[in-house]
Order: C-alpha cells, then structure tokens, then sequence
C-alpha cells in the first residue's frame, strides 16, 4: 500500500496507480459527502466523478497546507454546487404547511444511526440540502452560502431554519413508524 505522499507524488506525474490508490482511499468517504449533496445516488455519483476529475487536474496545486482529505473534501462540496448552479430547479419552495408544529421528542434522536440521518438529509428539497449541509456539517458561515449558492444572507438563514424544521417533522415520521 503506497502512502499518502507517494499517492499525491504519483498523482502529480499522473501514474495510473498513483490515481487508482487516491480513488480507492477516498471514494468511499467521499461518496457518502456526495449522496448529502445530491437527490439521488446516481447524481451522487456524477459529482463523484467530476470531483475526482478535478482533484487528479489540480493535484499539482496541494501545497501541503492542511490535510490531504480535507483538500479533497473542499473540492467535493465545490463540485456538488457547482453541479447545484447546473441544474435549473434552483428555486424550490415548501409552504410553511409542511413544517412541524411542535418540538421533537428527545428519545427521538438516539434511535438513529447514520443511514437513516443521511436518509432524512436526502428528503430535504435541494435548496434546503445544500444550506444544512454547507452550514451544519460543512461549517460555512451564512455570508460564505450566500455568495456560493447566490443567494442572500437571510435567505441562506431562512433555509436553514425551514430545513431544521422539515428534518424534525421527517424524524419524528420516521421515528413514529418504528414504534
């Protein structure tokens, strides 16, 4: 098994199995960034695929600075939303209808494990997604979404709010039916 440095030297000489060894380290790990970002997993899939396009072309610009998969990471979520910008459903509305009228029940939360989170996350309408995951997981500023997604700061807020809501109405769903 080659080690890092030597995967990202052989990358930047574009050695096929420089390139394999980065895939088959990260793709996994990568994928599921991926699936957060995406409505479906064949979408997932494609960003996958271009990402991995992009970290092979810009390798030679790892400085070194930071983390190798944190790198990778950046250029995923970066890819994810420029795949976002892509596609034309850009402006999704719920009505607030569909928002929870009541807090969630705490227990709720420790009978999920991670598939049924990511599944939850899935649900979201996309422009929800994209800000949950930007804001809560990926740890941007709402200044930072709105210039990515072009959107307003308080719109980038808003979502935030309303994906909150819609995930606590999905898991309390979900946890409903289990019981």
């Amino acid at each position: 098994m080659l080690s890092e440095e030597k995967i990202i030297e052989g990358c930047k000489k574009r050695k096929s199995d420089a390139q394999q060894a980065l895939y088959d380290q990260y793709s996994g790990k990568m994928f599921v960034l991926c699936l957060r970002y995406a409505k479906h997993k064949a979408e997932a899939e494609d960003i996958l695929q271009e990402g991995f396009i992009k970290v092979f072309d810009k390798v030679n610009t790892f400085r070194g600075e930071g983390s190798f998969e944190g790198w990778i990471r950046r250029i995923m979520v970066h890819t994810a939303i420029k795949y976002y910008h892509k596609s034309s459903r850009k402006n999704e509305a719920i009505g607030w209808e569909s928002l929870p009228d009541s807090p969630m029940r705490p227990e709720v939360y420790g009978q999920l494990d991670a598939e049924q989170i990511l599944d939850v996350i899935q649900e979201l309408p996309e422009g929800y997604r994209l800000v949950f995951n930007l804001y809560a997981l990926e740890g941007y500023k709402h200044k930072e979404i709105a210039d990515m997604l072009e959107i307003g700061e308080s719109t980038s807020r808003s979502q935030l709010t309303k994906a909150r809501s819609m995930l606590q109405k999905l898991i309390e769903k979900m946890y409903t039916l289990v019981i």
